[in-house]
């Protein structure tokens, strides 16, 4: 589905792995999971992944402190820190991906939103995981704050079909207050629309401009193999009909 936010596309910036080997901590209280890191030119290096091409590049200074961490499959996304809660917290059975795809396709319909861009906000906010609660208190798919989601209606955040309806309309609610700007929508789903308006653009956080640049990332990724997928389909059947 193509929507709002495909025109907007930016170059990729920082790709992002779920396999992190090292927790490390700024010096802004920030936490970035990653593979390994080395110093490089003078820079230091957070590899998101076991290869050597997708890292975030920062200066060495700003980091405080860096521990190994045990891999886990539900590893917290870069930029909440999201954890889980309790299962006794979520009465709903196992969220399938295609669930999950359907909850995105309906919410992209309502709002003409590309499921893409939804997508890829989900999987930065939470890794797709509907228990998922940051350290703030932002809670679910779409880590809604629980007055936000209050003020979107949305009485359960821990209810996947909930928080993505929820999430969506605010995403959607921010898209159009910018004018759609998608990294200005994305920087106040991250930081607050407060921020944007204050500093009149993307702010000044570390924490902001890592989440801005990741989703975008993946919403580009998304959109690229989607075109792959298309032209070969095409391509096949131009084939088959000579």
């Amino acid at each position: 589905m193509i929507g709002r936010g495909t025109l907007l596309l930016m170059a990729a910036l920082l790709p992002l792995s779920l396999q992190a080997a090292e927790r490390v901590t700024l010096r802004t209280g920030f936490v970035v999971n990653c593979n390994h890191h080395a110093q490089v030119d003078g820079h230091m290096r957070l590899y998101l992944s076991t290869g050597e091409d997708n890292y975030i590049q920062i200066a060495p200074d700003e980091i405080a402190n860096v521990e190994i961490v045990p891999y886990s499959p539900a590893a917290t996304d870069i930029a909440n820190g999201a954890s889980t809660v309790p299962s006794s917290a979520i009465s709903d059975k196992k969220l399938s991906q295609a669930d999950l795809n359907e909850m995105l396709a309906r919410a992209g319909r309502e709002h003409n939103l590309d499921v893409d861009l939804l997508a890829s906000l989900v999987k930065a906010e939470s890794g797709g995981n509907p228990r998922a609660r940051s350290q703030a208190g932002a809670q679910g798919l779409m880590q809604l704050m629980p007055q936000t989601a209050g003020d979107l209606g949305v009485h359960d955040s821990y209810k996947p079909d909930q928080n993505v309806r929820g999430g969506s309309t605010y995403l959607d609610s921010l898209l159009v207050r910018y004018h759609d700007n998608l990294a200005l929508a994305l920087a106040a789903y991250n930081a607050g629309a407060a921020a944007v308006d204050k500093y009149h653009g993307i702010p000044p956080y570390h924490e902001t401009k890592v989440y801005v640049a990741r989703v975008i990332h993946e919403f580009n990724r998304r959109v690229l193999a989607r075109d792959a997928q298309v032209k070969a389909a095409t391509t096949q059947t131009s084939a088959m009909q000579k």
